[in-house]
């Protein structure tokens, strides 16, 4: 599998999937939106669907994940054509960081022009609860330090300059509203602001990685959104990111947590009710 996980693509591979996107959904949406662990109901809320799985679509690799259906779903929602991902790839599944982030670009070709990205998340910052949704104001991409970026290798002018900027990779305007939005639909008082790390997975954070990264100023923790993010932002889209704090990270050497799935998945579960109505109340404003 190795020759598969460090494939790269041309820019006909990316035209030739949205074009069959086109042909058997018949839509053109123009919000994409990238469902996290357990939070694939987003995509319950379109009208007017088309339900394409993963294994059909050319090129697309397969969700591997509990809490990750593997599906595309065309729709409306609020009146605003959208496509959502119940499921995405992580580079922890075995995947190159091109294949994870395969999908962002065919949504850029299909005419998406804004990316709504959510996550299921480790809370760092201590005033943080488990419950609470933390809207992305900025990243830190720690496995972009060490050179696994999406944009590494050939640049591809048709979608982006060599060198994109990441000081605005989350749209300050879109924040204000889900930030508005949050107080017409009483959820303000489990709302955050915060910066997110990823992480390559699939093992859960030391202590001593939690105090860096807390030192480092971040207030959650994931193992994906990033790679998407940047490809979204090198193709011009504009990017809008939540996370849902799930478990609260260890930082004490005598506590007795201990971070698991199932307890990610629970959270969520009751949680999305509100992120789902944060979301679908948002794209009605913009």
């Amino acid at each position: 599998m190795s020759s598969a996980n460090e494939r790269s693509y041309t820019y006909e591979d990316y035209k030739e999937t949205a074009d069959w996107l086109l042909n058997r959904s018949g839509q053109k949406p123009k919000v994409a939106i990238i469902c996290g662990s357990g939070l694939g109901g987003l995509a319950d809320l379109l009208e007017n669907k088309t339900v394409i799985p993963y294994k059909d679509i050319p090129r697309f690799p397969q969700s591997t994940v509990h809490g990750h259906a593997g599906q595309l779903v065309f729709g409306q929602l609020k009146g605003k054509p959208c496509v959502c991902m119940q499921g995405r790839f992580h580079y922890y599944e075995g995947y190159g960081i091109a294949t994870v982030t395969y999908p962002v670009r065919v949504f850029h070709l299909l005419g998406v022009e804004t990316l709504i990205v959510t996550n299921a998340a480790g809370g760092l910052n201590p005033d943080f609860n488990v419950g609470d949704i933390m809207l992305i104001k900025d990243h830190v991409n720690m496995p972009g330090f060490s050179g696994v970026n999406p944009l590494r290798g050939h640049n591809e002018e048709r979608f982006g300059t060599r060198f994109p900027c990441m000081s605005d990779a989350y749209d300050r305007e879109m924040i204000r509203l889900a930030t508005e939005t949050a107080v017409e639909q009483g959820c303000s008082s489990f709302l955050q602001q915060g910066v997110y790390c990823n992480l390559g997975g699939p093992c859960f954070e030391t202590i001593a990685e939690c105090k860096m990264l807390q030192s480092l100023g971040v207030d959650a923790v994931g193992m994906s959104t990033v790679p998407e993010v940047i490809v979204a932002r090198h193709c011009g889209l504009r990017v809008f990111g939540l996370s849902l704090i799930t478990n609260k990270a260890v930082v004490d050497y005598s506590s007795e947590q201990r971070a698991n799935h199932e307890e990610v998945l629970e959270t969520t579960r009751k949680r999305a009710l509100a992120l789902q109505g944060l979301v679908s109340s948002l794209l009605a404003k913009i």
